[in-house]
C-alpha cells in the first residue's frame, strides 16, 4: 500500500488526533512503513525530538503509534500562543518569528511551501502519510492563507475525510455544513466522514447516515463509540478533565495532587503519568480552595511564566502555596515562579519581577529557547523520559540537587519535562509524598510506557472494528474518486 490521506474535522477537538493516531496504528500493524504528518499545529503542548527539534506533542504520540521516531518533517510549523493575539511559530522545530493573527499572512506562502516538501519528503520515505488537519476546513475567513487543511489537501491532491464529535450534538448539521462552505474544488477532494464519540445503539444513527449521504453523495466511513480514558497528548487544556476518578488505591489512602490549571498552561502531559497511578487522584484547580487539601501541589509549565504568577497573585493561589505544609512541585514555568528573581525581557519584557521566594534560584530569560532530551537520576532512580523546552536559564545559589533543579524541605523544582514518566523515580517521589503527608499510600507496578501503548492499541482496534477500512485503504492508494457532487449553498 502506498498513498496518503487527511483527517480533517469539523470543529477543533472532534477527534482528528486520536484517529490519525488510530490508522497510524492501524496500519502499521498491517505491516505497513506509516508517518504522520500536521503541517501546521496550534498548541502548547508540545515534544523535543532526539536531534532537539520541538514539535506538537500530538504528533510525537502519532508516531508512537507508528512505532517510528518523531521528527520534525511530521509537523513543520508549530504555533505556540503567548496571548490571545500572539504566537510563536517554531519552523522545522526551532523559533522563528513571533507573529500576530494579521502579520501571520505574509508568512503562510513560505510556510506553505516548506510544509509541502516536508510531506513529500515523508512521502518519498513512507509508504503511507496519514496527515491531520488544524481546526476546521470551514473557517472560510482562513482559507486563503490555509496551509493545513484544504490548502494542503489541494496543493498535494490528498483524499480527505471529516470527523465529527456527536458528544455535543448537532453532528450532522456540522458534517454537511464543513462540506458545504467550502468551494468546488475544495469539495472535490472530501470523500466522507466519520462520526467520534458516539454513545449508544449505532442503529439508531441509520436513518441520519443515509440522509447525510443522500443530501452529500458521500458515505459515512464509520462511526467511532465513546471510550474512557484516551486523554492521549491532547493540544488543546480545553480537552483537559478537571478531575479524573483514580484506579483504585493498593493501600489504605488516596494521594490527592492539585495541579494549577494556569491561563498559558504547557506541557500538561507531565500530569499523565500521575493519573496513571493507582490511588492517586489528580484535580485541575483554579482557585486557592481547591489547593487547601492537597498532599501535593504542582505547578506547571506555562508559556507565559511572568503574566501567570501575576495571575496567581490575583487569585489568592500565591499565597496558598506559600502557606502550604505539604509538597510543592514546579516544573518549567512553575519551577522559575518558585524561585525569588526573574527578569524577562523575551516573553513578558518586563523586566525584573520578584517570585515566590520558596526556592533559592533566580530566572533570567534569553532569546535562545533550550532544547534538550537529559538523561540523570535522583536517589538512584534513573530519569530517562525527559524534555526541555524553555527560554528562562535558572540560577541555584543553594539547595539539594533535583533533576537538575533544587529541592528545599518539601519543594522542589525542575526545568525537566516528561520525568515523572520515569516509573522508578515516580514511584519514589511519590512514596515520599505519602510518607510526609502520612498516607497510606502503595505505589503501583505497570509501566507508564504499557499505559501508553495500550491507549494506542485500543485506538488500532477502534479504527478495525468501527470503520470500513477496505473503503479507507483505496482511499489511501487512489485518491479521492472522480465525480463528487458539489453541495450547492448560496455561498456557492
Amino acid at each position: 500500500m502506498r498513498g496518503s490521506l487527511l483527517v480533517a474535522g469539523t470543529t477543533s477537538d472532534a477527534g482528528k488526533s486520536v484517529l490519525t493516531a488510530g490508522l497510524c496504528r492501524w496500519l502499521a500493524r498491517q505491516g505497513v512503513k506509516v508517518a504522520p504528518f500536521k503541517a501546521q499545529n496550534m498548541s502548547l503542548n508540545s515534544a523535543v525530538t532526539i536531534d532537539g527539534a520541538e514539535i506538537g506533542r500530538a504528533q510525537a504520540m502519532q508516531a508512537a503509534a507508528a512505532g517510528v521516531e518523531p521528527e520534525a518533517a511530521m509537523n513543520p510549523v508549530l504555533l505556540k500562543p503567548g496571548s490571545d493575539r500572539t504566537s510563536q511559530v517554531v519552523l522545522m522545530g526551532k523559533p522563528y518569528a513571533d507573529v500576530s493573527a494579521t502579520s501571520y499572512r505574509k508568512h503562510s506562502g513560505e510556510l506553505g511551501r516548506i510544509s509541502v516538501e516536508c510531506l513529500r519528503d515523508l512521502q518519498s520515505r513512507y509508504d503511507v502519510v496519514i496527515c491531520e488537519g488544524a481546526g476546521s476546513p470551514a473557517e472560510i475567513n482562513l482559507r486563503a492563507t490555509d496551509i493545513a487543511n484544504m490548502g494542503l489537501a489541494r496543493a498535494a491532491s490528498l483524499p480527505v475525510v471529516v470527523v465529527g464529535d456527536i458528544n455535543p450534538g448537532g453532528v450532522f448539521g456540522g458534517l454537511f455544513g464543513t462540506l458545504a462552505v467550502l468551494s468546488p474544488e475544495d469539495q472535490a477532494l472530501v470523500c466522507g466522514f466519520v462520526i467520534n464519540k458516539f454513545r449508544g445503539d449505532p442503529a439508531l444513527l441509520a436513518p441520519g447516515l443515509e440522509m447525510l449521504a443522500g443530501l452529500t453523495g458521500r458515505p459515512t466511513f464509520g462511526v467511532l463509540p465513546w471510550a474512557e480514558g484516551l486523554e492521549l497528548d491532547v493540544e488543546d487544556s480545553l480537552g483537559l478533565s478537571t478531575r479524573v476518578a483514580p484506579t483504585p488505591a493498593l493501600g489504605r489512602d488516596v494521594l490527592r495532587v492539585s495541579v494549577v490549571r494556569l491561563p498559558r498552561l504547557s506541557n500538561w502531559t507531565d500530569i499523565d503519568a500521575l493519573r496513571s497511578e493507582p490511588g492517586v487522584l489528580v484535580r485541575f484547580a483554579e482557585t486557592a480552595e481547591e489547593l487547601a487539601d492537597a498532599d501535593l501541589v504542582v505547578l506547571p509549565g506555562t508559556r507565559q511564566t511572568v503574566s501567570d504568577l501575576a495571575w496567581l497573585r490575583t487569585r489568592g493561589i500565591a499565597d496558598a502555596i506559600a502557606r502550604h505544609e505539604g509538597p510543592v512541585l514546579g516544573i518549567c514555568g512553575g519551577f522559575q515562579m518558585l524561585g525569588g528573581a526573574i527578569e524577562d525581557d523575551v516573553e513578558s519584557r518586563a523586566g525584573a519581577v520578584t517570585g515566590l521566594g520558596l526556592l533559592p534560584v533566580s530566572t533570567a530569560f534569553g532569546a535562545d529557547k533550550v532544547l534538550a532530551r537529559p538523561v540523570g537520576a535522583w536517589r538512584g532512580h534513573p530519569v530517562t523520559t525527559a524534555y526541555e523546552i524553555h527560554h528562562g536559564r535558572i540560577a541555584v545559589s543553594s539547595g539539594e540537587p533535583f533533576l537538575d533543579g533544587v529541592r528545599v524541605g518539601a519543594v522542589s523544582g525542575t526545568v525537566w519535562h516528561g520525568a515523572l514518566e520515569s516509573d522508578g523515580f515516580r514511584r519514589a517521589y511519590l512514596s515520599e509524598v505519602a510518607a510526609l503527608t502520612g498516607r497510606d499510600w502503595v505505589p503501583g507496578e505497570r509501566s507508564f510506557a504499557d499505559v501508553r501503548q495500550a491507549r494506542l492499541d485500543l485506538l488500532g482496534d477502534l479504527v478495525a472494528e468501527h470503520l470500513d477500512t477496505d473503503a479507507i485503504s483505496r482511499l489511501i492508494e487512489g485518491g479521492a474518486p472522480a465525480g463528487l457532487p458539489v453541495v450547492r449553498t448560496t455561498l456557492g
